[in-house]
């Protein structure tokens, strides 16, 4: 059963769309970004001076064969200082149902000061950190213009009193020339906020996966604590920075 999934960018192939991916790329106006999903974590943007919390719900729903509807979740936190720290979680996936805060699996902090990426990991209290090239900004891989794709803007909206803008891109993915199955649509919904420079809200409706929303919600716009970007004591920090080439 799958259940990783690539928000589409405009004009890939088919093969593309469904490639895997790493993280929920949170960052920017949809329009010019290829964000990405993998039902467990979610990426923040180092941005300084815009700091926050929040909990981030990651649902998954898919249609089973036999039209059983399978649900999962993902519960986070994630976070950004003044200065521009991230902090963002992985934790294991659960059931709809489950009760309670699902196991951590591992915590990625990133200092754009230093330019480290550290991930620690509580099961076995090993950290590793790499120095990094800055992220770098997305090219705008979508083409409005194509007959394959519409995009709508849904306006504007309140979500946990903080002003976003809705966009909805769909995408036909054209049935392929032997005529063995269908053409599939996809659609994207994203409610931005330009003040925090991340989607509040996100909604990914494809036939194949089904259907993923991602939520924040108890969202503080506030600094975090100190430790939320620091690596717990008892870790064993490896680094694993490439040497440099001489």
């Amino acid at each position: 059963m799958q259940r990783s999934l690539l928000l589409p960018a405009i004009g890939l192939a088919a093969a593309v769309i469904t490639s895997s991916a790493q993280q929920i790329s949170n960052d920017a106006n949809p329009l010019y970004r290829n964000p990405s999903i993998r039902m467990s974590t979610i990426s923040v943007p180092s941005i300084p001076d815009a700091p926050f919390s929040a909990t981030a719900v990651i649902e998954n729903q898919q249609t089973m064969p036999d039209g059983l509807i399978v649900t999962s979740r993902n519960i986070n936190l994630i976070g950004r200082d003044s200065r521009g720290r991230t902090h963002g979680e992985m934790r294991s996936r659960v059931p709809v149902n489950f009760q309670g805060t699902p196991p951590l699996s591992e915590v990625h902090i990133y200092d754009p000061e230093t330019s480290v990426r550290t991930i620690y990991y509580p099961a076995t209290h090993v950290a590793s950190s790499q120095t990094v090239s800055p992220p770098r900004i997305a090219s705008n891989l979508t083409d409005p213009h194509s007959p394959l794709v519409r995009i709508e803007d849904l306006g504007s909206s309140i979500i946990d009193n903080i002003d976003v803008r809705g966009t909805r891109r769909t995408v036909t993915i054209p049935a392929p020339h032997d005529g063995t199955s269908a053409a599939i649509t996809v659609v994207d919904e994203y409610w931005y906020s330009p003040d925090l420079h991340v989607n509040l809200l996100l909604r990914h409706n494809d036939p194949r996966t089904g259907m993923q929303t991602v939520k924040l919600s108890d969202i503080k716009r506030e600094e975090p604590a100190p430790e939320f970007f620091e690596i717990p004591d008892g870790y064993k920090i490896v680094d694993m920075t490439p040497p440099e080439e001489k």
